[in-house]
């Protein structure tokens, strides 16, 4: 494969940031009808808990086409946080920034897909001091996951996830960029939306012993069962090389992020659920992955409830579905997740999950368009997730950010990425400062 190398380019970044929230969040958990909501409910430190109890029937509204207005950032217009804590617009003028992830020595590294093209960006610790945006790779096919190898403090590849590839790069730490050409290792079944291939993103994340090396590709379709959706709807798993291809899990539609619990080792997915079965159907997903499990898709979803397209198909698999550990507002789009390892925050986040909510289209009232935490204790979900960063509506309803990528950089912040406005987000903890 031939990738291209590319100059480093140096952005001197003036970053904006704000430290807010001009009301108390809420204390209590948004539950049943209540926690479906949209974003008029949003705001930092709002708690939902949703539950298969809380799903309306199938086609209890119609299904709706109703992509997001997006729009420049008003000049009103600021992400929300929780008091105490601040965010700042570090990097701005980036094309289709997607997934983002940490190096072990403090860069980040950041998908560009639609440019086909790795970026790195160095000096992220909230001193003040300028940032360096340099381009690591060119010549990707829809470059989305990002995963260095082997696990630990000096990795020897960077691999990354193209649309209908896993490839690695020769790497050692502080490379800005390649040192040498891709080799490809795994063939991945599909093309890309470019050319018709339904979900494009394949993420990858290794094992803690480094055996074991997971890509998550997403359904050709929103709901179909025939053949061109073989080896797809999982999370497969392969030898560090490429080979032993296996499907480690299956039926889980569209799994955009996968992450490694830092504690526990546990494989977790954020999940993009099916369309068209209203405004309330299906919820999107966060879950730990067990081996050898079914998810549901394209037959059932969250857990043995039948989807009313396959009415009758395979019952035999109805009680092998496995329930979810945190359901979402249905059509959130939830993309990449991490969890929190960083000692900036404060000490009940450690271990938490974060995810970026990329924003609905198939909902009449938006949602989503947000960072959202998931509570964890002893690497445990309750069920409850919080809003975490929110705002990024407008009061009529327009959208300004639409989170993907989520990371915690070296210094213990969080960083996320937003395709809407092309940039770069940082979130840090300031206490009673």
């Amino acid at each position: 494969m031939g990738t291209a190398v590319a100059f480093l380019l140096i952005l001197r970044t003036g970053a904006t940031e704000r430290t807010e929230i001009p009301q108390s969040a809420p204390q209590h958990v948004l539950k049943g009808q209540g926690a479906l909501g949209d974003w008029h409910t949003d705001a930092p430190g709002v708690r939902r808990l949703i539950t298969p109890g809380d799903m309306p029937k199938p086609y209890a509204t119609r299904s709706f086409d109703n992509p997001p207005d997006l729009v420049p950032r008003p000049a009103d217009a600021w992400p929300r946080v929780l008091p105490g804590f601040k965010i700042e617009q570090i990097a701005t003028g980036l094309e289709n920034p997607r997934l983002i992830r940490t190096a072990p020595n403090g860069d980040l590294f950041i998908a560009e897909s639609a440019a086909g093209r790795i970026r790195v960006m160095r000096g992220v610790d909230g001193s003040g001091n300028s940032l360096e945006l340099g381009i690591f790779a060119t010549g990707l096919r829809q470059p989305f996951g990002i995963a260095f190898y082997p696990p630990g403090p000096n990795p020897e590849f960077v691999y990354v996830g193209n649309t209908d590839a896993v490839v690695r790069f020769p790497y050692q730490n502080g490379d800005l960029k390649v040192r040498g050409p891709a080799a490809t290792l795994a063939k991945l079944p599909g093309g890309g939306y470019l050319q018709g291939g339904g979900h494009w993103t394949r993420d990858v994340a290794f094992s803690p012993d480094g055996k074991r090396m997971y890509v998550s590709v997403g359904s050709l379709s929103n709901v179909s069962d025939d053949s061109a959706e073989d080896h797809r709807a999982d999370i497969l798993e392969f030898n560090p090389d490429g080979t032993g291809e296996r499907i480690y899990a299956s039926g889980i539609r569209n799994a955009v992020g996968i992450a490694i619990h830092p504690a526990t080792g546990e494989l977790w997915a954020s999940v993009n659920e099916r369309d068209d079965l209203g405004d309330d159907l299906v919820p999107d997903y966060i879950t730990h992955v067990i081996e050898g499990a079914f998810y549901g898709w394209p037959w059932f979803y969250i857990g043995a409830n039948q989807d009313p397209r396959h009415a009758g198909k395979h019952s035999e698999l109805r009680d092998r579905v496995l329930l979810p550990d945190v359901l979402l507002q249905s059509h959130s789009a939830s993309l990449e997740m991490t969890f929190y390892s960083g000692s900036q925050f404060p000490a009940e986040y450690r271990g938490d999950g974060f995810a970026a909510e990329h924003g609905s289209w198939n909902r009449s009232k938006r949602t989503g368009y947000k960072i959202i935490r998931v509570p964890l204790r002893g690497g445990k979900a309750s069920g409850e997730y919080e809003d975490f960063v929110t705002g990024f509506v407008t009061s009529a309803g327009k959208v300004w950010g639409r989170p993907v990528g989520v990371t915690v950089a070296a210094d213990g912040s969080v960083v996320f990425t937003d395709d809407a406005s092309e940039s770069v987000w940082r979130v840090s903890y300031l206490g009673n400062k």
